[in-house]
């Protein structure tokens, strides 16, 4: 496999990554091998640098995206992240379940948007983080590792630092951070099952995403916890891939939408008093990219989620 042998925090702004590429790994364009190795920068930006003379390739400076990379080849790249947002910083109380040197882990509520974007230029949690540590402007979304939809409430990992950035990403990347989520869904699921079905943007509805034939690969464990007769199913969600509206359009793809979620539901979806999708980050784990021990966080349903199954029982 490909590994990342070292990360160095040059300066502020400045960061040294090295790569030794696997003997056994097949020949490929420069750009495309370092945009799926440090995900976090998008394959243009990797063609910028490349341009610039960031990047060595066995010791000499490659200046050529296209150049083909070999097994074996040791990869150097010095790059210079620029700060984000730092004009905007708005401060806010965070729900901070854990922090240290090198990371945080928040216990997001629903209604919070994660990334500044279209209608929402201000007042996200990259903002709030900003204004809670001005270090975080020298890294790629504040530090941010990954995120969860608006209405979806729950735990996420947030880097302090370029080194743990970097590791958590490429953990990302790899699969071996664990989520796992909690979901009420419309309708009865029975068994435990697994959705391997690929996911891309809807081919006529651009604000939805779906299981077409030409997406992204996307796997998602689903197991049943507590069934209300035909009427909903509480199950845990344990995903491989994490893909935009994975669990919402993989529930869907199965006839159970999430209740309260009318993007991708019926009528259904709306026939209990949730103002948002029953979608909750309940549990998080990864190993610390910097100590390297293991670390799990638990986050209980939130009041909104509970009391509908209180709901849910009391019709029973």
């Amino acid at each position: 496999m490909n590994t990342i042998s070292s990360v160095e925090e040059l300066d502020d702004y400045r960061t040294e990554y090295h790569w030794r590429v696997a003997s056994d790994a097949s020949f490929v364009r420069l750009d495309k091998w370092l945009a799926e190795h440090a995900p976090e920068f998008s394959r243009s930006q990797w063609q910028r640098w490349i341009r610039e003379g960031c990047v060595l390739v066995d010791g000499e400076p490659i200046c050529s995206p296209k150049h083909t990379l070999a097994p074996g080849a040791e990869v150097v790249a010095a790059v210079t992240i620029e700060p984000v947002c730092v004009d905007r910083p708005e401060p806010r109380i965070l729900p901070i379940v854990f922090e240290d040197d090198h990371l945080l882990v928040l216990d997001k509520p629903a209604g919070w948007v994660v990334h500044p974007g279209a209608g929402h230029r201000s007042g996200t949690l990259m903002n709030w983080l900003l204004a809670y540590d001005a270090a975080l402007s020298n890294l790629p979304r504040a530090g941010i590792v990954h995120r969860l939809d608006k209405e979806t409430s729950g735990l996420m990992v947030v880097a302090k630092t370029p080194v743990a950035h970097q590791q958590l990403v490429a953990a990302l990347a790899a699969r071996t951070i664990a989520r796992r989520y909690w979901a009420i869904t419309v309708g009865r699921i029975e068994r435990k099952t697994t959705v391997a079905a690929p996911i891309g943007r809807h081919p006529t509805q651009r604000v939805k995403m779906a299981v077409v034939p030409h997406g992204k690969p996307a796997v998602t464990h689903v197991t049943p916890l507590e069934t209300f007769g035909d009427t909903a199913t509480l199950v845990q969600c344990d995903l491989e891939s994490g893909r935009t509206h994975q669990i919402r359009v993989h529930l869907a793809h199965l006839g159970h939408p999430l209740i309260g979620d009318p993007l991708y539901g019926n009528a259904k979806v709306r026939q209990w008093p949730l103002a948002r999708q029953a979608l909750h980050a309940s549990r998080l784990t990864f190993r610390h990219p910097v100590h390297d021990e293991t670390m799990t966080f638990h986050s209980p349903l939130p009041d909104d989620l509970a009391e509908l199954l209180h709901t849910l029982r009391a019709a029973q």
